[in-house]
């Protein structure tokens, strides 16, 4: 009972978040090679270990306001499910665990690792509360996440990569915030307090203009030069729609009004928008390690 409890704190559905740590090993080209999944795989279960810890330490901070809360008083701390003698003890040996497994890992993972939960608690407890400095912070994690996954198996991270991971998780970022404003309104502030200081139709604007960013980042990268000579085709433009068309159902999922529950929980849920990315998934690797020159 007591594990379970402590995996509900860790929120493992979460996790998938953490796909981005594999992206470098996808487009590094190095999909094919035993030890880099082996090490990547290694690198992913690190950072969920990581944000789990995060969600246990907050847990741990916010325990007063939390049990005072209608929801979240029935998370595994605020209701005394999980004794916060355990609770402690688990936050103390997963911290210093995670690190070391960064370390043998890549000696430079755990500092990366590191950086994630400096900024995450950062985040819970500093970028949180400030209009567009939290989206950037939320982003700021998805890089890291990417960079992590780049050390993991000894490659550079690509500044395409980097580029293209930063403007979509500030997209995604920014709709789930439109989305709690339309959804609660004039409530909107008692869920989260920095809603009260932004706009909707400019957090709208803005939304679209990083969406629109992120779809002419993705298409110039499948174009250059580099990206060509890197995979040998000139085919990786083909996969262009794809991401053009999970932004276009991901605002939908953003501005249907009989929606209530976070866009970014929701598109996990949507056949649409699931389809669109295992075929995406598949076309990629399909250019990158089947089409004619390799």
């Amino acid at each position: 009972m007591l594990a379970l409890s402590l995996l509900r704190t860790l929120r493992p559905y979460q996790w998938v978040k953490n796909v981005f740590v594999l992206a470098p090993l996808v487009f590094a080209k190095q999909l094919m090679s035993p030890r880099a999944v082996l090490w990547a795989l290694g690198a992913t279960a690190l950072f969920c270990l990581a944000s789990g810890l995060v969600y246990l330490i907050n847990d741990l901070v916010d325990l007063e306001r939390d049990r005072l809360h209608p929801v979240k008083k029935d998370r595994p701390i605020a209701s005394g499910a999980l004794p916060l003698g355990t609770a402690r003890a688990a936050a103390t040996l997963l911290g210093p665990g995670i690190l070391v497994g960064g370390y043998l890992l890549s000696g430079h993972l755990a500092s990366i690792l590191a950086a994630y939960i400096a900024l995450n608690l950062f985040y819970s407890i500093v970028t949180k509360h400030l209009p567009y400095l939290d989206v950037l912070s939320i982003a700021g994690g998805f890089l890291l996440r990417v960079l992590g996954g780049a050390l993991a198996i000894s490659v550079p991270a690509s500044t395409w990569l980097l580029l293209c991971t930063g403007l979509l998780a500030m997209t995604l970022g920014l709709g789930k915030r439109a989305h709690e404003l339309s959804v609660l309104g004039e409530e909107a502030f008692r869920v989260r307090a920095v809603l009260s200081r932004y706009s909707l139709p400019a957090l709208k604007t803005v939304m679209i203009a990083v969406a629109l960013a992120t779809v002419a980042a993705y298409a110039l990268y499948t174009l250059s030069p580099e990206t060509m000579r890197a995979f040998g085709t000139r085919y990786l433009v083909a996969t262009a729609p794809f991401p053009l068309f999970g932004l276009l159902r991901f605002y939908q999922l953003v501005t249907h009004p009989h929606r209530t529950s976070s866009p970014t929980d929701e598109m996990l849920r949507d056949l649409p928008f699931l389809l669109n990315f295992m075929v995406w998934s598949v076309a990629i690797v399909l250019v990158i390690y089947v089409s004619p020159g390799h």
